[in-house]
């Protein structure tokens, strides 16, 4: 049976939640604060990442953050602030952080990855959206020392044991492999399994499918209040009107845990904030890579080439410190030492905020507070990877489907 269904936040999980249900012949309609032209969707790596097992919350990253944390410059910076929240955050992010949990929740990263990949895949097949760029080419990860070529290589071990392909290039291999740029690097790990796309293309281009199929987007519109009697979300009070529900899909980032508040419900979330710098001319980059002793990516979109990294907490702004652009630069120009990177780009840098939940694994589920909500948020550094998964498991959990895979993991009301 139809249902009238809202989507709270407009990036490409909530995008994503919109293609499915109306695949399924809901009356969808999204909500966003912005005019979806920005933030973590649209600055992203653009990675589908199944070689990407292990969770943010790992052994060792709480003590990596405090020993950077007066560092505004590091890859992984922690704003040292007064935020209960944060506070909150940070000792379930450290009970996470053990081996016996990383292990735990590597099979389920996986399987949810590959999942992705292939809607991203079908969704290519469909025509929907027209042509967009999706490339299978793998994933380099560049190192520079032997302690990061070990750390990789234990990594790359448990990549091959769950069965997905991956291989080792030595440094002649590498510049075979990219013969256009000089790498400063002693070798790489190959993810063969992995593919990328442009997110500023499909983004504009899925938005415009969705309004073509009925979808209705509003945009520059914030919810304000969230009306709820018996256990069921009724109504949404937004900027600009009042609007009744049959379900809601909270898919707003960053912001979900604000929004989660007014619903007297606790969704341990922080922003974690990345930044890009994009390159529109030639620089004989054809494979993505990971820079690893600098922790940033970089992606050979349609038409430039990125540069993204970091991971910095320090609450919801859009602020761009420009240390941390720099860092970007700097870190680019150690791997590839003929690049120049000129001001005009730098000062051309964007930032958005992933949601990042305390053990790295979204929230994709019911609520156990209220009936017709469900979750779909908290997905850190895979959210553009997730998006399509995440999308299908939605329209699965509503319409009250088997889920094509186990989200036990995932759910919502897990306790840290």
């Amino acid at each position: 049976m139809s249902k009238n269904i809202i989507i709270i936040g407009g990036g490409i999980v909530g995008l994503s939640s919109a293609y499915y249900l109306q695949k399924e012949g809901h009356q969808v309609t999204v909500i966003d604060k912005s005019d979806i032209t920005s933030g973590a969707s649209f600055v992203n790596a653009g990675y589908l990442t199944p070689s990407h097992i292990i969770p943010l919350a790992s052994p060792g990253k709480i003590a990596q953050g405090i020993k950077w944390m007066f560092n505004s410059s590091s890859p992984f910076y922690m704003k040292p602030r007064w935020d209960v929240d944060f506070f909150k955050w940070s000792w379930y992010f450290h009970k996470s952080s053990t081996r016996e949990k990383v292990e735990k929740a590597i099979p389920v990263i996986k399987d949810v990855n590959l999942f992705s990949r292939d809607l991203f895949e079908e969704m290519k097949a469909s025509g929907d959206m027209g042509d967009f760029h999706l490339e299978r080419r793998g994933l380099l990860m560049l190192y520079q020392t032997d302690t990061a070529y070990e750390h990789e290589m234990e990594v790359a071990r448990k990549v091959s044991y769950l069965g997905l392909e991956v291989s080792e290039l030595n440094k002649s291999q590498l510049d075979r492999l990219e013969p256009k740029i000089k790498i400063n690097a002693k070798g790489a790990i190959h993810y063969e399994c992995d593919g990328h796309t442009t997110p500023t293309e499909l983004m504009p281009k899925l938005l415009k499918y969705l309004r073509d199929s009925g979808v209705v987007v509003r945009t520059n519109e914030e919810v304000l209040d969230i009306s709820v009697k018996n256990g069921v979300v009724k109504e949404l009070v937004t900027s600009l009107g009042t609007y009744q529900t049959d379900q809601v899909v909270l898919a707003a980032g960053s912001w979900s845990g604000n929004l989660s508040k007014k619903l007297q419900i606790n969704l341990p979330l922080q922003p974690g904030k990345g930044y890009r710098i994009n390159i529109h001319r030639p620089l004989g980059i054809s494979m993505p890579a990971i820079l690893m002793e600098r922790n940033m990516a970089v992606t050979p979109m349609q038409g430039f080439t990125r540069f993204a990294g970091t991971m910095e907490f320090s609450g919801i702004n859009t602020v761009v410190r420009k240390e941390r652009v720099l860092a970007i630069a700097n870190g680019a120009k150690t791997f590839y030492p003929e690049l120049e990177i000129t001001q005009e780009e730098i000062d051309d840098a964007k930032t958005g905020m992933r949601p990042v939940s305390p053990d790295g694994l979204p929230y994709i589920g019911k609520s156990s507070k209220l009936k017709n909500l469900t979750f779909a948020t908290g997905h850190a550094m895979m959210g553009w990877s997730l998006g399509p998964a995440t999308g299908k498991l939605v329209s699965e959990i509503i319409d009250g489907k088997k889920t094509s895979m186990d989200i036990s993991a995932f759910d919502p009301n897990r306790k840290f």
